[in-house]
């Protein structure tokens, strides 16, 4: 009996890696993986995310929206995120009420349809697991989302999916991690989780590209993995590679005048005491002593930054040498 069902298992589970193109039959018989599945299995993924992000980034292809950074976003944003917390509608709509003509456009491009969110936040409330998928929607229905197909659920990740991707471009655009939380109004480890995520998956969908052969969405996708990391705009990211600076403290420098790795690397370490005590929380009520010793650990720190930009302003004019010879 066990035997058998086992069989039965076997039986299924080709026929489903037959049929979302996962393995192949040559001409004599024998089961081959497909570039897909060399692609899911390079990245890390399961035969079902590998088949969903597949289809993403194949429409991508066709019509990718290169004048804002909300498709790259989402594009990086990991597909299982249902452990980060729920949608919260009415949130959800008003993040969707503030995007501009690109924004709107990754909208139409990925399927999220903003009448439905509308009635979502209108009918159901903020919060809810499920989603009733294009039913009427009753204020006391009871009714939650509804996901009995594949159809079903492919469209519920993908709402999930980009509600999740207004959070991490927060984050990428040097939002605080405590104020991202308080702005979707969910636990502050579930945006924790969101960005420690997101840089593997990041890597998974660019090897993803890469195996595939799709050299040019690899190059646009490659561009933001750097943002991902740094948690910070573009401007910043060279400050961001210099250990203890954090998107708040580079931006700090930037404020100031300490625009390149250079400019750190120049720097007295007592010049950067006073920008590190601004990128620090305030502190209150605390005796003289302990201040001293916390001036001398801040201390510490500026000596370690303006050593650490000193070996990589050092290896970036060696590497320009070599070059040049």
């Amino acid at each position: 009996m066990e035997k058998a069902r086992l069989k039965d298992w076997v039986a299924e589970t080709i026929d489903e890696l037959q049929n979302t193109a996962q393995i192949s039959v040559d001409s004599m018989g024998m089961y081959q993986p497909t570039p897909l599945s060399r692609a899911t299995v390079g990245a890390g993924m399961t035969p079902e995310d590998g088949a969903f992000v597949h289809d993403e980034l194949r429409r991508a292809l066709q019509a990718f929206v290169m004048d804002g950074e909300m498709h790259v976003i989402y594009m990086f944003t990991p597909v299982n995120i249902s452990n980060i917390g729920e949608i919260n509608w009415r949130i959800f709509r008003t993040e969707i009420e503030k995007l501009d003509e690109s924004g709107l456009r990754v909208l139409e491009f990925v399927g999220i349809n903003p009448a439905f969110v509308n009635r979502m936040s209108v009918c159901l409330g903020a919060r809810y697991k499920k989603i009733e998928w294009l039913m009427p929607c009753r204020a006391n229905s009871g009714k939650q989302f509804v996901e009995e197909d594949a159809e079903q659920m492919k469209m519920a990740r993908i709402y999930r999916r980009f509600y999740a991707a207004f959070q991490l471009r927060d984050l990428c655009n040097e939002v605080p991690m405590h104020a991202v939380a308080r702005k979707f109004e969910i636990a502050r480890g579930f945006i924790q989780t969101l960005a420690q995520t997101c840089e593997g998956f990041a890597a998974g969908i660019i090897q993803f590209c890469e195996i595939l052969g799709w050299g040019m969405l690899k190059s646009v996708l490659e561009h933001m993995v750097d943002r991902l990391k740094a948690g910070a705009r573009a401007d910043l990211l060279e400050l961001a590679r210099i250990p203890f600076v954090k998107s708040r403290t580079a931006r700090i420098f930037w404020e100031n005048g300490m625009r390149s790795l250079r400019s750190v690397a120049e720097a007295d370490a007592r010049e950067l005491v006073p920008l590190l005590l601004l990128a620090q929380p305030k502190r209150y009520n605390v005796a003289k002593a302990e201040d001293e010793r916390y001036q001398q650990k801040i201390l510490l720190r500026a000596e370690i930054i303006v050593e650490s930009a000193n070996r990589l302003w050092t290896r970036e004019q060696q590497l320009n040498i070599e070059t040049d010879l």
